[in-house]
């Protein structure tokens, strides 16, 4: 398959009071047309603002983009103009935002916030991108769209919302969707139904998605491949199911280890990854995880190690000690 999106070497950074923030710090993926990518790690290790920066919505004068590059079929993003880069928006590119109660706007109708891009874009009359509209709400499972296009946001479940969302992304048919933690604060059965909605729509359009989340179970059922990040960098990549069958850094075996499961005994005590994610005004030397890490070596606090092949051209870790990890898992 071609690559739709390669993201090369990105830095993203915040000046603050407390220093500056290096939220994004030497970032590199990329994902192949239809293709689904998750972003994994804790909150606060920059997978948000990597998406963010994708669409070059990072705010300014605090936050911005020094270094990379992203390239989406074939343009770099980052040389784009502002105006060139609102027609990449909502047309090639779409995001669907972490909390859709914040991102929606509470004083316009679903309606004109969905028909608003297809008029932008596609240069629908309100006729054509009210007609088009509809088929959207049904395509995400909203039952009679013709009376819920004329509500507010305030009229919709969480769930809901969460559909009208999607409808808004898929609108202008893009190559690539960016979905930003899309079942937060939504309960089990609405997760897996959105999941589930997205999965679908992805397969049966041929969209390529980045799934942003910290939950390893959505990583698990829906991701193609992964990459796992931690204090602004990427630390391993893999296929989903060689990541869950072989991890080769200590961090991604952290997480898997903090997550229940239904195989072992119901009395079994999860594993939680001590200590606290680094503050990221001052990151060390070396590894950022060496403080919380149980495999930490001396070269672990002088020299930060480089994502290469671990096991294969295709699953990639940032470990000195990978080998030791997979010789203990094996003993």
């Amino acid at each position: 398959m071609a690559k739709l999106l390669e993201v090369k070497n990105l830095h993203t950074q915040f000046l603050t009071s407390a220093g500056v923030v290096r939220a994004v710090d030497g970032v590199s993926y990329d994902i192949e047309e239809g293709e689904t990518v998750a972003l994994v790690g804790e909150s606060g290790c920059g997978k948000s603002v990597s998406a963010l920066s994708v669409m070059r919505l990072v705010s300014e004068p605090a936050g911005r983009i020094v270094g990379g590059e992203i390239v989406f079929k074939g343009r770099d993003l980052l040389k784009l103009s502002p105006e060139e880069m609102r027609h990449v928006r909502g047309r090639e590119i779409a995001m669907i935002f972490q909390e859709p109660m914040t991102s929606l706007n509470p004083v316009l109708t679903i309606g004109r916030q969905v028909t608003e891009g297809l008029e932008i874009h596609l240069g629908m009359a309100p006729e054509q991108a009210r007609t088009r509209a509809l088929e959207l709400l049904g395509m995400v499972g909203i039952s009679d769209p013709e009376r819920r296009l004329d509500q507010y946001p305030h009229h919709f479940s969480g769930g809901m919302r969460q559909r009208m969302m999607i409808a808004m992304a898929l609108a202008c048919n893009p190559s690539l969707i960016l979905a930003d933690e899309p079942t937060t604060a939504l309960d089990v059965t609405i997760q897996a139904q959105i999941l589930e909605l997205m999965r679908d729509l992805s397969r049966r359009l041929g969209v390529a998605m980045l799934i942003i989340t910290h939950n390893l179970g959505v990583v698990a059922r829906y991701a193609d491949r992964v990459n796992v990040m931690y204090a602004g960098r990427i630390i391993e990549r893999a296929s989903a199911a060689e990541l869950y069958a072989n991890p080769r850094h200590p961090y991604t075996l952290g997480l898997l280890r903090s997550v229940p499961r239904l195989d072992e005994p119901r009395r079994t005590r999860l594993a939680p990854i001590e200590g606290q994610p680094p503050d990221l005004t001052r990151l060390p030397p070396g590894c950022a995880f060496t403080p919380r890490c149980a495999y930490r070596v001396e070269r672990c606090e002088r020299e930060a190690p480089v994502l290469e092949p671990v096991d294969g051209a295709a699953h990639l870790g940032a470990c000195w000690e990978s080998s030791r990890l997979v010789k203990e898992r094996a003993a």
